[in-house]
């Protein structure tokens, strides 16, 4: 029998209860070549850390992350931290010759995700980057047909990714500082769409002709220095500009210096055109990561905030029995990839699967078995940190920037 494949992950927030629920779920789902054992999570709060571990059924804990590296039980590293953490932390894990998971974007700057790249390139270890969308039924269903050539040529793809809760009452985090995220909206979420565009189309971006950031909420109050609170439900009314107005309670301030929303043009090596759009200030909009290809053949729409659907149109239907219809990708009978681990046809999947997926197809690949889907390692997803790189400048210089400017 084949040795457990030992967890361990840097990181305890967001994405460290996303990583520990999958590590903690793939086993019981999948039935997988090696078993996952949690072993060990690091992060810097002591006083939390201890509680998560238990809540998560992690073996260990430590404030130190080296001790991952540094532990020889250790087969993997997850790294869930902030992005300019990336970089020191992977690097210190591939040169230990363990395998690596690391956050999307692969790092803050362009210059730490080559250093990564190349890096993994001279390592043993294997690399996996959590563009954990890729994963989704629906998606992946997407990609089955257009790899069975339903969709033809390509001609446009187009993709947002909108969210609204960076508004003026979000108080100052990592991800408002351009040392810490290297960017905002545009490493944040574009990141995701235009792995979902290489990823599904199968092909690569060779310019984007042009692009805008810009940055609306300029100052943010700093946590635990006073705040910014608005009126009426949910807060505390009186004086300032009445019920539902915006208050400025005495404290202090911090600039953000991140997009917090970035729109791009581009064109891909096939000759297909494509827009991409990043926000976190699109009222209304909670999690709309949408993606809609366009071919000679056909058509494919999915939006994330109607994940298990995937919306199909297939010109050789023509004007009589054509036009959109609806897929719902939750049947195993169907085919339709990864549901068969799940729930019968039709009990919808969520957010946390598409990382449960994920994990299983790492334990996969770490045990020399084909995933059900490519995987991105750390040379895929530098080529979609060059994309991100190619779009600020081209805001930065308001010009037409060559991928192969960027290397």
């Amino acid at each position: 029998m084949a040795k457990p494949l030992r967890i361990g992950l840097i990181g305890s927030k967001f994405m460290g209860r996303a990583h520990s629920n999958a590590w903690g779920q793939a086993n019981r789902f999948f039935d997988l070549p090696r078993d996952v054992v949690l072993d060990t999570v690091a992060a810097r709060d002591a006083e939390t850390l201890g509680p998560f571990a238990t809540q998560w059924d992690w073996e260990g804990w430590t404030t130190r992350w080296q001790d991952l590296v540094e532990d020889e039980a250790i087969d993997l590293v997850d790294v869930g931290t902030p992005n300019d953490l990336h970089a020191e932390q992977a690097l210190a894990a591939l040169a230990a010759g363990k395998h690596v998971a690391c956050e999307k974007p692969l790092a803050g700057t362009l210059d730490d995700a080559r250093a990564m790249q190349r890096a993994a390139a001279k390592s043993k270890g294997k690399t996996f980057v959590w563009f954990n969308y890729r994963r989704c039924p629906a998606l992946a269903l997407a990609w089955q047909l257009v790899r069975e050539g339903r969709l033809g040529r390509i001609h446009h793809v187009r993709a947002h990714y909108l969210q609204s809760w960076g508004g003026p009452d979000m108080p100052m985090t990592w991800r408002f500082q351009k040392k810490r995220a290297g960017s905002g909206a545009h490493g944040d979420l574009n990141a995701h769409i235009v792995d979902l565009a290489r990823f599904l189309t199968g092909d690569e971006i060779t310019e984007v002709h042009g692009a805008v950031t810009r940055t609306f909420v300029k100052e943010r109050v700093i946590e635990g220095g006073g705040g910014t609170r608005k009126g009426g439900a949910g807060g505390k009314s009186g004086g300032g500009k009445g019920a539902g107005g915006t208050q400025r309670a005495a404290g202090r301030t911090g600039r953000s210096d991140v997009d917090d929303a970035a729109l791009f043009l581009a064109s891909f090596k096939g000759g297909a055109v494509a827009s991409f759009e990043a926000s976190r200030v699109a009222s209304g909009h909670l999690n709309r990561n949408v993606i809609e290809l366009n071919g000679e053949g056909g058509s494919l729409r999915f939006d994330f905030e109607q994940m298990n659907d995937l919306w199909f149109h297939d010109e050789a239907l023509g004007e009589r029995t054509g036009g959109w219809r609806r897929i719902v990708a939750t049947s195993a009978a169907g085919k339709h990839p990864y549901v068969e681990n799940w729930w019968p046809d039709a009990h919808g999947l969520g957010y946390e699967h598409g990382f449960v997926n994920m994990a299983a197809d790492i334990v996969r690949a770490v045990a020399g078995r084909k995933p059900t889907l490519p995987l991105p390692d750390f040379a895929d997803a530098y080529e979609t940190q060059r994309v991100l790189e190619a779009a600020l400048i081209a805001a930065k210089e308001r010009r037409a920037v060559k991928l192969s400017e960027v290397r």
